[in-house]
């Protein structure tokens, strides 16, 4: 087909193909090209982000790891028949508060996610003094018998002897 064009058409025409040409290069290949590279970018971020998020966790993880073999380690170095329940009686008796127990309540539970079996005991102690009973306290706590107390309570007795009653909930794991 030949079309006779003068020149200025020739020009419009070589024009309007030009500018079809320019739209659809850059609409169908320079425009997707960017819009991959954002989406590249958005996705390398995310991972990133989870990357981070792993290393954290497994941090976690293995201080968690370390944490369990060391109590492992000290529930085997306990003695055979240990109970809290003697182990919170000899201890009263040892820092002169024997006298001082008003009551001893042990019990029991299973923990339900992970099916550990910990042994408790409630106790009150009556009339003692702040010393007795932060002695008594420090060395429930930095027993190697991995002795815990969950709970305190204090209050005073009498305005003026300077006596205080403690109700005390001790904790450890059984083997």
């Amino acid at each position: 087909m030949n079309l006779n064009l003068n020149k200025r058409e020739k020009i419009a025409v070589t024009g309007a193909a030009l500018f079809l040409s320019f739209f659809i290069i850059i609409q169908f290949i320079i425009v997707p090209v960017f819009e991959k590279r954002g989406d590249l970018r958005q996705q390398v971020t995310a991972k990133k982000d989870n990357l981070l998020d792993m290393k954290i966790l497994r941090s976690e993880y293995f201080t968690m790891k370390g944490k369990l073999e060391s109590s492992q380690q000290g529930l085997k170095k306990r003695p055979a028949h240990f109970t809290l329940f003697s182990f919170l009686d000899r201890l009263a008796g040892d820092t002169g508060l024997k006298d001082h127990i008003a009551y001893m309540k042990p019990s029991t539970s299973v923990k339900e996610d992970s099916g550990l079996k910990i042994s408790r005991v409630e106790l009150k102690l009556q009339e003692v003094t702040m010393e007795d009973l932060t002695s008594y306290l420090f060395k429930v706590e930095t027993s190697e018998n991995m002795v815990i107390v969950k709970r305190l309570s204090i209050t005073k007795t009498g305005k003026t002897s300077g006596l205080i009653s403690a109700v005390l909930q001790v904790e450890t794991f059984e083997s």
